[in-house]
C-alpha cells in the first residue's frame, strides 16, 4: 500500500507500520527529516512544505495521514495564569479536512489536539487527540498512559516523552524545542490500530469490488 506520512517530524505514528509499505514522509524542517530518515532508512523523506504536497501528490497514495502543526488551536494557549499572545488559528487543518473529504478517493487520518474551541467540523476523539476520518475508528484505541516521572525515577518531561516514543533527540541541532517536538508525537500503539483498522475497511472494499464485477460477468 502508498502511504503518504505528513508533517511527519520523527514519525510517531508510523513507528509501528513496518517496512512492507511504500511510504512517503514530508517534513519541513530539514534536522528533523534527517532524523526520521535515520530511524526509518525505507520511506521516502522529501524536505518540504506538507500542506502544499498534499495538493500536488494526493491522487498518487491509498492512504493518507497528516499531522498539521497544532500550537495555533492548542488548549494549552490558556493554561497558567495568563493567556499566551493572540493569534490566528492555523486554517491549515480544517482546508486539509474539507479538502480530502470533497477530493480524495482513499482514505485518511488528519489528526490534531482537542482544541480550546468547539471543533468546527466534526472528529473522532480518542485519547488526547482528534482524529478526522473518512472511516469509523474503533471505541478505543491503544492509547498507552505516560506519567512524568514513572516508575520512581526522577526524569526530566524531556526525557520521559524521549523513553515513551523511544526516540532520541540529542542529535536534533534544529531550531525548535526538543521537548515540544517530543510532546506533539502521536503514541505508536494509536498510530499501527489506525492503520489497520484502514487497512481492513480497504480490503474489505475491495473484496466486495471483486465480487460485484463477479456478479456482473
Amino acid at each position: 500500500m502508498k502511504i503518504l506520512n505528513l508533517y511527519a517530524c520523527l514519525g510517531g505514528n508510523r513507528y509501528k507500520w513496518g517496512d512492507e509499505h511504500e511510504i512517503t514522509a514530508v517534513e519541513l524542517d530539514p534536522e528533523l527529516a534527517r532524523l526520521y530518515s535515520e530511524r526509518f532508512p525505507n520511506d521516502n523523506v522529501i524536505v518540504g512544505d506538507a500542506h502544499q504536497y498534499l495538493l500536488d501528490h494526493y491522487k498518487e497514495f491509498d492512504f493518507i495521514w497528516s499531522s498539521p502543526p497544532c500550537p495555533s488551536h492548542s488548549r494549552s494557549r490558556f493554561w497558567g495564569h495568563g493567556q499566551t499572545k493572540p493569534i490566528y488559528p492555523g486554517m491549515e487543518l480544517y482546508q486539509e479536512i474539507l479538502f480530502l473529504q470533497h477530493h480524495y478517493e482513499g482514505k485518511y487520518v488528519v489528526e490534531n489536539v482537542i482544541p480550546y474551541y468547539d471543533p468546527l467540523i466534526k472528529a473522532q476523539k480518542r485519547g488526547r487527540h482528534l482524529y478526522w476520518t473518512n472511516f469509523k475508528l474503533p471505541l478505543i484505541i491503544n492509547c498507552r498512559d505516560i506519567k512524568i516521572g514513572r516508575g520512581g525515577k526522577l526524569l526530566s518531561e524531556f526525557q520521559t516523552l524521549c523513553e515513551f516514543h523511544m526516540i532520541d533527540l540529542n542529535d536534533y541541532k534544529g531550531d525548535q524545542n526538543k521537548t515540544k517536538i517530543a510532546r506533539n508525537l502521536v503514541d505508536f500503539e494509536s498510530g499501527l490500530d489506525i492503520l489497520e483498522t484502514a487497512m481492513g475497511i480497504i480490503k474489505k472494499e475491495d473484496v466486495n469490488q471483486l465480487a460485484i464485477a463477479f456478479d456482473d460477468q
